[in-house]
């Protein structure tokens, strides 16, 4: 008899408001504590992975590079150009910086926009390291922040509103516009992903001034990266229904964000996350946005294969299970 009270309390609990309440408390304390420690164990202590440097000169100081590897506590991956070489594979985005051994006084070349917490930690070893053998050791930005980015952050804020503000108009397209079809939705997506993307850039670029933007393909990356992020979510509710916001979450920000480089750079992340970080969109929208400004005419097509696989991906499972997504409105009006 107290079994079957039992049941039939956990089976009214069950249909009640409370039972969905009481688990997102759960799911909500979760995911504080996950996004506080996703962004902690990626950020608090970053510890350069293999930072790959240009050396140019046939000069040789392996003393010199071996204390900047224990000084900077990494092993860096050197490789050989000429000095022009040596630019064309910082503007590739393949090495953060060159260590020039051509004449008396040792030179570094850095590019703060390629990382700027990989810069600025090249910027300490070196002359220190130098000075420490009794060499001069000169130090040049190849490619400083903009003024009003002195850190680097803007790109990685900006992307980080794009991704947020994505999936946020998707779920609000979801619950204030559930009878849209799946066509529907599609179009109003990219149609608030267009418009979100110009948004931010007439605010960052012309009303703030802090970032000055390649128009419109800064514009084209923001829009594809919000287009992504909402497709996402309508992927997930339609696969998951009211829960989708678990898997979005995470995906997007507690794994996406602190992987995408944008905070810290890629050699300074754990290896899994610098591992992990170009595949998704966080990622993806970080590079392509850090390319566009600060290295054009080298722009590099993968972070655009990322995004549009992406939102490939979404667009089909919700087509293929359209029918599974809680909303849209029958054919016949008469059937409504």
């Amino acid at each position: 008899m107290a079994a079957t009270e039992v049941q039939r309390g956990w089976r009214a609990f069950r249909e009640s408001p409370f039972f969905p309440a009481t688990v997102l408390v759960f799911i909500l304390a979760a995911a504080a504590a996950l996004f506080a420690g996703s962004y902690t164990f990626a950020m608090a202590n970053p510890t350069p992975h293999s930072v790959p440097l240009a050396v140019v000169g046939t000069r040789h100081d392996p003393a010199l590079v071996d204390e900047m590897e224990q000084a900077a506590g990494t092993a860096f991956e050197l490789h050989r150009y000429d000095y022009a070489d040596a630019l064309r594979a910082v503007e590739e985005q393949r090495v953060f910086g060159v260590l020039d051994l051509r004449g008396d006084v040792l030179r570094l070349d850095v590019a703060s926009a390629s990382g700027a917490s990989v810069a600025q930690l090249l910027e300490q070893v070196a002359p220190k390291t130098g000075a420490g053998l009794g060499l001069a050791v000169t130090v040049t930005d190849l490619k400083p922040l903009q003024r009003g980015d002195p850190r680097g952050l803007a790109l990685f804020y900006v992307s980080l509103a794009a991704i947020i503000i994505g999936f946020v108009g998707a779920i609000q397209l979801s619950v204030h516009a559930k009878a849209l079809n799946p066509a529907e939705r599609i179009a109003f997506t990219a149609a608030f992903s267009l418009l979100g993307g110009f948004a931010i850039i007439a605010v960052v670029d012309w009303l703030l001034g802090a970032v000055r933007f390649p128009f419109i393909e800064a514009w084209l990356i923001l829009a594809l990266t919000m287009f992504t992020s909402g497709m996402v979510f309508t992927m997930f509710n339609t696969l998951l229904g009211r829960w989708a916001m678990v898997p979005t979450w995470g995906l997007m920000v507690l794994l996406g964000n602190p992987s995408s480089g944008g905070a810290v750079s890629w050699p300074l992340l754990p290896s899994p996350l610098g591992l992990i970080g170009v595949w998704l969109p966080p990622g993806a929208s970080v590079n392509a946005m850090h390319t566009a400004v600060y290295f054009g005419g080298y722009q590099h097509v993968f972070p655009f294969l990322v995004l549009a696989g992406w939102a490939v991906l979404s667009c089909a499972v919700f087509g293929i299970w359209r029918r599974r997504h809680p909303g849209g409105r029958p054919a016949d009006p008469d059937a409504a």
